[in-house]
């Protein structure tokens, strides 16, 4: 893949050998940048579900409460989702290579901390670390590319394969956990990270030359404003965990929502004053990046719960084991890794939003086919089927909607936009997974107090929520309608009152 330069987004660094630096300032040739930054993306989210397998195993080695159990999984995704945007203007900030091997190194040690630990509390810890890690280094990756592969085609490409190597690290963490649980120890579903992360520490020291904005100094770091994002976010997340073992209008649920509402109400009113804010409110102005980040929270929602329910019913229905329940999956991933190569090649002819449209009619037609399985019902016919649509729809509408996200976006804050995208798809995501869990098991119960069989139950329930994610999957669908036709190149109006920002001014449709 080739690339091309831009100002103000990379910096020319030497080339390998010393000589002439690569293209776009790239220490290395662009496949190696994409190999660097897609593998390093597939790490982060593939610890998103990697564990889940693994954790009764822990419990039963490490003396595991149920909370203390869940808490092994809300760690790494309350700091995953807090800290997203921190996470993002950072690179763009201090540079994005230095802050991708600063999330690396923290990533991978606390991986090794975690296969070492000898109790809960160091567990839980090591996951927290994990999560801010991959706060840092997500961001890190898919900005690097987006100001590296700067030609349109390339670009797509690029984002292509950043979305398939994402979305199939998340479906093949069951498959890959139980491998590693059955033919090892949970702990190898941590110590996995660490050969991988070491790798490309070394990658991103040779291939990759520093890249970031305008500014690079401490002060320009928004302190208030990364202090009350981080806590709202983190707060809002931990009220909608705690809903899955409490009613959402309990004390402590209702609570922490409505903390984590004004603390994110008062971010906004910072942010909209400050004279360096950490998100410009400006950049909400480009219509593009403002759908695209509404339309990933609701496909966010839909499938991640998805994977949940489909374990639990194989595992818990059918009676897979962890290691044959994820392997029944993998066609998932394939056809997401499918549906990115096809969206990467038409979304610089077509644009993102037809095919933000095709992809949620795709998934919604998968979705409304899963909700047709049964206890006794065939995985060929029930499963299968459902599996290749939602599959190819997720990862068309992982490239579409990256793209329309990052498109446009001035370079010095490609790690803003980049943040943005990935914190709607994990508050989507965490959003989804406790209201679809609330529907399932209201359904259960429900069955379950007439006399109705546990499988039964159980297959009902998860059928309940999977129709409404088909229903989120309709509203992303017509989010997606008012998307620009066509990308366009901003529009940039200077203003003194843009917000302390004037060059977001810009409209992008």
């Amino acid at each position: 893949m080739a690339m091309t330069d831009t100002a103000a987004q990379a910096e020319p660094g030497p080339g390998p050998e010393g000589g002439a630096p690569g293209p776009s300032g790239a220490r290395g040739p662009g496949w190696a940048v994409l190999v660097v930054c897609c593998l390093a993306q597939f790490m982060v989210v593939l610890d998103v579900s990697i564990v889940n397998v693994a954790m009764p195993s822990m419990q039963s080695e490490l003396g595991l409460s149920p909370s203390g159990l869940q808490w092994v999984a809300n760690a790494y995704t309350l700091a995953f989702a807090g800290l997203l945007l921190f996470g993002g203007r950072a690179g763009d900030l201090f540079g994005r290579r230095l802050v991708l091997i600063v999330g690396l190194v923290l990533f991978t040690v606390a991986s090794l901390v975690g296969g070492l630990s000898q109790g809960p509390a160091t567990l839980i810890l090591a996951r927290a670390a994990q999560g801010v890690g991959a706060a840092v280094l997500t961001p890190a990756t898919l900005s690097l590319l987006t100001t590296s592969f700067t030609e349109a085609r390339e670009r797509a490409r690029a984002i292509g394969l950043w979305g398939a190597t994402a979305a199939g690290g998340g479906a093949c963490g069951a498959f890959i956990g139980g491998v590693l649980t059955d033919l090892a120890s949970w702990r190898w579903v941590l110590f996995v990270n660490v050969p991988i992360g070491v790798l490309l520490l070394v990658g991103a020291r040779i291939v990759l030359a520093e890249s970031r904005g305008q500014v690079s100094r401490l002060r320009d770091l928004d302190v208030p404003g990364t202090l009350l994002v981080t806590a709202g976010l983190g707060v809002l997340v931990f009220g909608i965990v705690h809903a899955e073992d409490h009613p959402w209008g309990s004390a402590g649920t209702a609570g922490c929502l409505a903390g984590g509402a004004a603390l994110l109400a008062a971010f906004v009113a910072v942010e909209a004053r400050g004279a360096n804010p950490l998100v410009p409110l400006s950049i909400f102005r480009m219509r593009a990046l403002t759908v695209a980040n509404l339309v990933v929270l609701f496909l966010g929602a839909a499938t991640f719960a998805l994977f949940y329910f489909l374990t639990l019913f194989l595992q818990e229905v059918r009676g897979m084991s962890p290691l044959a329940g994820g392997t029944a999956l993998l066609v998932i991933p394939v056809m997401i890794i499918t549906g990115s190569q096809i969206a990467s090649r038409l979304v610089g002819r077509v644009g993102a939003r037809p095919l933000i449209l095709a992809g949620s009619l795709v998934g919604t037609a998968g979705f409304g086919w899963l909700t047709q399985i049964s206890a006794d019902g065939s995985y060929w016919t029930q499963v299968l089927g459902p599996g290749l649509l939602i599959g190819l729809g997720a990862g068309t509408n992982m490239v579409a909607t990256t793209s329309a996200a990052t498109t446009g976006v001035p370079g010095r804050l490609a790690g803003l936009a980049s943040g943005l995208i990935n914190t709607g798809r994990q508050m989507g995501a965490a959003i989804g997974l406790a209201v679809l869990t609330t529907v399932a098991a209201s359904r259960t119960a429900s069955l379950r107090s007439h006399g109705v069989a546990r499988p039964v139950a159980l297959t009902s329930g998860y059928a309940r929520g999977i129709a409404v994610a088909a229903g989120l999957m309709v509203a992303a669908g017509l989010l997606a309608l008012a998307l620009p036709r066509r990308a366009a190149t901003p529009r940039v109006v200077v203003t003194p009152s843009a917000d302390a920002d004037p060059a977001l001014a810009a409209e992008a449709g």
